[in-house]
């Protein structure tokens, strides 16, 4: 009771708290562009407290860099804390949000969105449309008078919200490029005016005192070639272009602070911090090589990799892991879904691999080969995924699913089949749509229940399935390959998945935020006042703008990587012993493997039966489903409609959902396409 009232304390302070800076940035960049601000507010407020500690830049970090990272220190304690409560029932029957708030529509070049975020990206798109036009009318007015002096930069300050996969995605596109359009039209507009003008010269000038033009003009060329890539043709037929491409995005980064100056650049400073903090510990975590255990080669070339797992490690269904095989490419990550459940085998990951690309194709030909090898160096990240699961709110959940869109909905049966029977708790009933190509590929349906960790009374579980092969015309007589495992030897050096920050990732993260941004802060201080000030003071010149800059990226960096460091290895000594006895264990299993035959081995691996579980397997064969008429059919209350797959399946279930058809009906879409 006492935690579940300090979590709603801390979720209302955040609340209030993110309202406030919302308001007081909107009041901000409402007075910014005007004369007032510049003729009156401006100077006041840097006469009152340029303080010789940390100059100009304070009080500029003071409204909008510290607020947000507060935020999100606060974040951390109220997941820390609802994580330990029985999430898993507590979570899925929290206050919903009104059903037209998430009512689904599908918007041209957005995709499928719902009310709010239609809402909220209406207005930044209002936000910014408006400040552009303001600082643009301000800009020319003052031209005649002082030559481009007093030039402002606004900056998009990314939410500090918790998002899904998906949606972090989705928004990262909507935002870059919005940015980049942006950015691009800003650039060429001040080309533009300098050919007008005859001052071209001007593209060639490294304010040190000012802004860079120069820098500016190489960030821009980074951002537009990063953001050519991204085209959809491009990005899918050139995959490895489109990625090593996206790494240009350190220049931008660097380039554009050298060109705005680090004051101008706090604006953007809370989400670049914290952003630099996450890739970080993705770094830490990805020189851990980790131990594949096992690995089961389906007749439709898709794999099952096994890693292992310490037991601390907990994550919620549909989460993601990214996964590098060195001997295919050192440079490219690829996410995966976890199929496995955290509950039912706490020492055991898995990820299932459909090949679809040169990479998943070439990690297929490796483990599938003849000559197998014995081992395979793989380094991870994650995993990732919601924070919480709703599933128990809804009466009947209904999966659809196409091709290896099943992944993330085995993770959910596999949390209902715990729920229902340690728990004791009533599942929802579920059926399973699944759309496949060819029969090959009902295979899949094998990996739905674990292959050990299954309570006896999983038979508490409705699950029906519904199993559609849409390019055969009936049974195909051609009898199936069986799955084939295949053992792998890992090496004493591979360790098992642990979380990076141990089992108080959230508590280790608010830490890590807050000592880091304390030592950049001192380290600040220290280099204004000894630094900084005494050659703004004593001589005609100012600091050098990209020096300033420069110092304070390496301040920045430099704070994180001592704090993250020394958080990342206290939990790993913490995890040693743990990653040993796991070690131990596997070896002993391993070496009674070994001297079993192979066919043990594959019946070892094969997964529970089928019937103990599902109600029914009903196969269609040349057809698709008339999804329409089955979600029109089910009478239950809750409905909840998941549907992972093609986009045009997504878009499908999406417009039935939102027809008003059926007012129980709630659609959520479960993508990881890029």
């Amino acid at each position: 009771m006492a935690s579940s009232t300090v979590i709603s304390a801390i979720r209302g302070a955040i609340l209030v708290l993110a309202l406030v800076v919302f308001l007081g940035n909107i009041m901000m960049w409402i007075i910014m562009p005007t004369d007032t601000y510049y003729n009156d507010w401006l100077l006041h407020i840097l006469a009152d407290t340029n303080s010789t500690f940390f100059g100009i830049q304070g009080p500029i970090m003071l409204d909008f860099t510290f607020p947000i990272l507060f935020i999100a220190v606060l974040g951390c304690l109220y997941l820390h804390l609802g994580k330990r409560r029985s999430s898993s029932i507590e979570s899925s029957k929290r206050i919903e949000k009104p059903k037209f708030m998430r009512r689904p529509m599908i918007v041209k070049g957005l995709g499928i969105v719902n009310l709010t975020e239609l809402a909220l990206f209406t207005m930044f798109i209002a936000l910014c449309v408006w400040y552009f036009a303001d600082y643009v009318r301000h800009w020319y007015k003052q031209v005649p008078v002082r030559s481009m002096s007093r030039v402002t930069r606004g900056s998009s300050i990314l939410p500090m919200l918790g998002l899904t996969s998906e949606a972090s995605i989705k928004y990262h596109i909507w935002l870059g490029n919005l940015a980049m359009s942006l950015f691009t039209a800003h650039g060429f507009l001040y080309i533009l005016y300098w050919s007008i003008t005859h001052r071209l010269s001007e593209m060639l000038k490294w304010g040190d005192h000012y802004v860079s033009n120069i820098a500016g003009e190489i960030s821009l060329m980074c951002g537009l070639a990063l953001w050519i890539t991204t085209y959809p043709t491009i990005r899918r037929k050139m995959f490895e272009l489109f990625f090593y491409t996206h790494y240009l995005y350190i220049f931008f980064i660097i380039f554009f602070i050298l060109h705005i100056g680090i004051g101008f650049a706090c604006i953007m400073l809370p989400g670049l911090y914290l952003f630099i903090i996450d890739r970080y510990l993705r770094f830490l975590q990805s020189r851990e090589k980790v131990r594949l255990v096992s690995a089961r080669v389906l007749p439709c070339e898709t794999i099952e990799l096994n890693f292992s797992k310490s037991r601390g490690l907990k994550y919620n269904p549909t989460s993601t892991i990214f996964i590098n095989v060195p001997t295919i490419s050192k440079l490219q990550w690829h996410p995966f879904t976890i199929t496995s459940n955290s509950n039912l085998e706490p020492e055991r990951l898995s990820v299932v691999i459909k090949c679809e690309g040169s990479w998943s194709q070439k990690l297929y030909d490796i483990i599938s080969s003849p000559s197998s090898i014995d081992r395979l160096q793989v380094s991870v990240e994650g995993p990732y995924g919601p924070a919480s699961t709703h599933f128990l709110r809804h009466d009947v959940l209904v999966m659809i699913s196409g091709g290896s869109g099943i992944t993330p909905f085995i993770s959910i049966i596999r949390e209902l089949l715990f729920i229902s029977s340690t728990l004791k708790c009533k599942a929802p009933r579920i059926m399973l749509i699944s759309v496949f190509k060819n029969s090959s590929h009902l295979s899949i349906l094998d990996l739905i229940l674990p292959t050990s960790g299954a309570p006896s009374n999983s038979g508490n579980l409705d699950l029906q399935i519904e199993a559609y092969v849409t390019r055969e015309k009936g049974q195909s007589k051609d009898k199936l390959q069986n799955p084939r495992t295949i053992w792998f030897k890992p090496d004493a050096s591979d360790s098992p998945i642990s979380p990076a920050l141990g089992p108080n990732s959230w508590l280790w993260l608010a830490a890590i935020i807050s000592s880091s941004f304390i030592i950049y802060l001192v380290l600040l201080g220290v280099f204004t006042q000894y630094v900084v000030y005494p050659i703004d003071q004593n001589t005609n010149n100012l600091y050098s703008y990209t020096k300033k800059g420069s110092m304070n990226m390496l301040f920045i960096c430099f704070s994180i990587m001592i704090a993250a460091s020394a958080a990342f290895l206290w939990n790993k000594k913490q995890n040693a012993k743990e990653a040993k006895q796991i070690q131990d264990m596997e070896e002993s299993v391993t070496s009674r493997s070994s001297n079993s035959s192979i066919d043990h081995d594959d019946v070892e691996m094969e997964s529970l039966p089928l019937q103990s579980t599902i109600k029914s397997i009903n196969i269609h064969y040349g057809q698709r489903p008339n999804l329409k008429r089955i979600l029109s059919e089910i009478k239950d209350s809750s409905v909840g409609a998941l549907v992972s797959g093609p986009k045009e399946m997504r878009q499908d279930v999406a417009a039935i959902c939102s027809s008003g058809l059926a007012d129980n009906l709630h659609f959520e879409s479960i993508s990881f396409t890029w």
